[in-house]
């Protein structure tokens, strides 16, 4: 079995209010999970249920306000830190909900600027990122801009800008929840695909089910704020998935009843 990865120790983050008395607010709340090595988890929860700061806190862009993360054995997050570690030394990747390309650099440009900003720009990285583009459809819009691509190739080429430099954790915030049904199932099915190469370890926060269930080894369910795990949920559903075809089956169908009843 794989070693966690990720450790989530009774984490909390508070805010001041803007009360005529101001006074802490609990957003997380005593949160304490983990995440194996190769993983991939989704996390899902009411509206307001902290997610997106969920996700801050574990990229290094925002401190907690009680408790501990752990990466690979290290305590790389507590309340007692007085500076953030963004991105932790690139040991974390984050996708976020919007594509965040550079509108002035092309598609090759833009999946190799970690890289490149790095100073780990060379021809094997080249060679990766293009056999990246390949896997996803994308091999032959090495020139276009992003004005010039569909939304869907604009989020294909934001996630491989993160596989390219190779974080062993991947967070994922939402990444498709903008885009429609057809697109966002492609995405999906590429997501997977890899992910089943790379077996990188990948925390994904979504709001639909349906994606949860579909993409994770284990489904973890959030509360309302202030927000802890509420439950969490093994998938015991084979791979590869045909996501088209996962609504007939009764396993996926059981499962789904059971998040919806938690998360309403």
């Amino acid at each position: 079995m794989s070693q966690d990865l990720l450790e989530v120790k009774s984490l909390g983050r508070a805010f001041q209010t803007r009360d005529a008395t101001p006074s802490l607010r609990w957003v997380i709340e005593d949160m304490s999970f983990s995440v194996a090595e190769g993983e991939f988890v989704t996390i899902i929860g009411p509206s307001g249920s902290g997610k997106s700061t969920l996700l801050n806190l574990l990229s290094q862009i925002d401190l907690p306000s009680a408790g501990e993360i752990w990466v690979a054995g290290e305590r790389v997050s507590e309340a007692s830190l007085k500076k953030a570690r963004p991105g932790l030394d690139c040991r974390i990747g984050y996708v976020t909900q919007d594509d965040n390309l550079l509108p002035w650099r092309n598609l090759l440009d833009n999946v190799v600027f970690p890289l490149k900003v790095q100073g780990r720009l060379d021809a094997q990285g080249m060679e990766r990122a293009r056999a990246l583009l390949d896997a996803v459809g994308l091999l032959g819009f090495e020139k276009y801009y992003p004005h010039e691509l569909s939304g869907g190739m604009r989020k294909r080429a934001s996630i491989i800008r993160t596989l390219v430099y190779d974080p062993p954790i991947i967070l994922m915030d939402e990444p498709f929840g903008a885009l429609d049904a057809q697109t966002r199932l492609h995405l999906q099915s590429d997501l997977l695909k890899l992910w089943t190469v790379k077996r990188k370890t990948i925390l994904f926060v979504t709001h639909d089910i349906i994606e949860a269930i579909g993409l994770a080894d284990r489904v973890l369910v959030l509360s309302r704020a202030p927000t802890h795990i509420a439950s969490e949920h093994v998938v015991d559903l084979p791979r590869p998935r045909m996501l088209d075809t996962l609504l007939t089956q009764p396993a996926f169908t059981a499962l789904h009843e059971r998040i919806r009843g938690q998360v309403q």
